[in-house]
């Protein structure tokens, strides 16, 4: 099934292929920036694919600067350009989104598969309306956000999960909560027996895996929270950690690497998949 190819896939993709041309002719970005009239950190932020190349002709510039005379080759980055450039369906909450949410969210949206560790809450693609609404209202006070600013995010959130329950190629899932995340009251407790209710439902798809690392094991657990995506082509992996008042996206292989040895960790320590359910129905029984 053909995958998907969003704008943000596509601007990473034009931004890989103009940082290798650039290394293959051995070009530092200071130096091709200030040759062709460009800011070297707006060309720093194209070649990661966090900002798009407005004008086709700066893009025209760069290809004949690299020396790139293949027709093929140059008709293949301006489709390449002219795709990254169309809107995405996220658009109208970008306002609310933390600094680099967006590009995380483009890119997620063509990801195969997604590795992710939760310490502290349930796992955003897994939340319930209720249970997502509650941890906003929480914050309000203290963020000094608005109703609107809330209920945006919880729409964004719910929308973000045809991710895994969409028809059409969805995405493959592997999540740990560390039992903090499961065992910590958001909302009430009728909100926590919905949300233990969604976890089990949504760990029955084929797609879907859920694990538990309990406190009573003793275990190596992750400081914060993190997701390594894994896309079927063309882009290499990408880890994002969130952090305060905005999140770090990178595709550095060594960093990929260190999140997937800690996931893989963890992992090994986690209840088995089987084990979700129930344990989540003894934490339901708790609040009865």
């Amino acid at each position: 099934m053909a995958a998907r190819r969003g704008p943000t896939f596509r601007r990473r993709q034009l931004g890989k292929e103009l940082r290798g041309l650039r290394e293959r002719n051995n070009l530092k970005i200071q130096a091709v920036a200030a040759e062709l009239g460009f800011s070297h950190t707006k060309l720093a932020r194209v070649e990661i694919g966090e900002n798009d190349l407005p004008r086709v002709g700066d893009l025209v510039a760069l290809m004949d600067r690299y020396g790139l005379i293949d027709k093929h080759d140059r008709e293949t980055l301006l489709q390449l350009h002219r795709e990254s450039l169309s809107g995405e369906p996220w658009t109208p909450y970008r306002h609310v989104m933390p600094s680099k949410m967006p590009t995380y969210r483009g890119l997620e949206q063509d990801a195969s598969s997604m590795r992710a560790f939760q310490p502290d809450v349930v796992f955003g693609l897994l939340q319930t309306e209720n249970y997502a609404r509650s941890l906003y209202l929480n914050a309000k006070p203290v963020d000094e956000t608005t109703t609107e600013y809330v209920e945006t995010n919880v729409r964004l959130r719910m929308e973000r999960q045809e991710l895994i329950t969409r028809t059409d190629g969805p995405l493959k899932l592997r999540v740990i909560m560390d039992e903090a995340a499961v065992r910590r009251m958001v909302g009430s407790p009728a909100v926590m027996r919905e949300q233990y209710d969604k976890i089990i439902e949504l760990s029955s798809l084929d797609n879907v895996t859920i694990q538990i690392l309990p406190h009573r094991v003793e275990s190596y657990r992750a400081e914060s929270n993190f997701a390594i995506l894994d896309f079927p082509d063309a882009l290499d992996p990408i880890v994002q950690v969130d952090m305060p008042n905005t999140i770090s996206v990178s595709d550095a292989e060594r960093e990929v690497q260190a999140y997937g040895r800690r996931f893989d960790t963890m992992n090994g320590s986690a209840l088995a998949p089987s084990g979700t359910a129930e344990f989540l129905n003894q934490l339901a029984h708790e609040w009865t």
